[in-house]
C-alpha cells in the first residue's frame, strides 16, 4: 500500500479505494491570506501558470490556494481550470518541511494543454518553491 501522507497532516485517505482530499488545513481559505501572499510573496512564472509563494512563521507544510479570474471565461470554464489544477496539485502533494502559502494563478492556455504537461509544470513550480524556501 502506498502512503499519501504529508507532514502537515497529509492527504486525507480513509479506507481502501478512497481518493485523496484536501482538508481545510491544506488550503488557503481567507481573502487576507491570499492578499498577504500576493503583496509580500515571491513569484514563479511558467508558461501556463504563475505561482505566488510566501513562507509562514508558524504552522507546518504548504497551504495551497487557486485563483481563476472572470477574464479567463465563464463559470464552467473557470471550474474546469480549477479541477485540472487541483488534480495536478493533488497528484504531486509535496512534503515541504518549510511552512508556506502558495497561490496558483492559471493562464487561459491551461485548458488547451495536455494534463501531463500541466502536471510537470506544477511539479517544477513546487521544486522551485522548495529550493527557494530551504535557503
Amino acid at each position: 500500500m502506498v502512503s499519501g501522507l504529508a507532514p502537515n497532516g497529509g492527504l486525507n485517505l480513509s479506507g481502501p479505494g478512497k481518493r485523496a482530499r484536501f482538508t481545510g488545513s491544506m488550503r488557503l481559505l481567507r481573502h487576507a491570506d491570499f492578499e498577504r501572499v500576493y503583496k509580500k510573496g515571491r513569484r514563479h512564472f511558467a508558461a501556463h501558470v504563475t505561482v505566488f509563494y510566501l513562507a509562514r512563521e508558524r504552522g507546518e507544510g504548504l497551504r495551497v490556494g487557486l485563483t481563476v479570474g472572470k477574464a479567463l471565461g465563464g463559470a464552467v470554464v473557470r471550474n474546469r481550470m480549477k479541477r485540472r489544477l487541483r488534480e495536478a496539485v493533488r497528484l504531486r502533494w509535496p512534503g515541504v518541511p518549510v511552512p508556506a502559502d502558495v497561490v496558483i494563478n492559471p493562464k487561459k492556455s491551461v485548458l488547451k494543454i495536455e494534463f501531463p504537461e500541466l502536471s510537470s509544470e506544477i511539479n517544477r513550480a513546487f521544486e522551485v518553491i522548495q529550493k527557494s524556501l530551504a535557503k
